[in-house]
């Protein structure tokens, strides 16, 4: 089984692209660069010197990733993976606790056709950002 644990990076060493695309990493000479041979992306070593960094892209999240030995692991997801769900929790909290207090409406059975259409409503474009953010 492979090690897990992040090991320096070695500018002048040659590694597989973090981007799945075949390509090789190779150093940028007089910089403390690497760049990918296949589609052209360039990556700086992190201050730690255990990852690397995507430069900025047409993304908003900066891509990062830490070398264990064999291949790449994404680093810092964690609170980016929990944007959907903590949207649509604050979304459907909102719309479940808000929608019928701000219509007037009486709560009892007659209130759900209207929480269940609103949740869908609010959560459709939550859906899209995701579906076209995701990678």
């Amino acid at each position: 089984m492979p090690s897990q644990k992040s090991q320096k990076i070695d500018l002048n060493a040659e590694y597989p692209c973090p981007c799945r695309r075949r390509g090789r990493l190779v150093p940028i000479t007089l910089t403390e660069a690497l760049g990918c041979d296949r589609c052209q992306n360039i990556f700086v070593v992190t201050e730690d010197g255990q990852g690397i960094e995507q430069l900025p892209t047409n993304s908003p999240y900066k891509r990062c990733w830490n070398w264990n030995g064999n291949q790449w692991c994404v680093a810092n997801t964690h609170l980016r993976e929990s944007y959907l769900p903590m949207s649509l929790v604050i979304i459907i909290g909102l719309v479940v606790f808000w929608l019928p207090y701000a219509l007037g409406l009486p709560l009892g059975p007659s209130v759900i056709p209207w929480v269940i259409l609103a949740v869908l409503l609010a959560t459709l474009p939550a859906l899209m950002v995701w579906l076209a953010y995701r990678r």
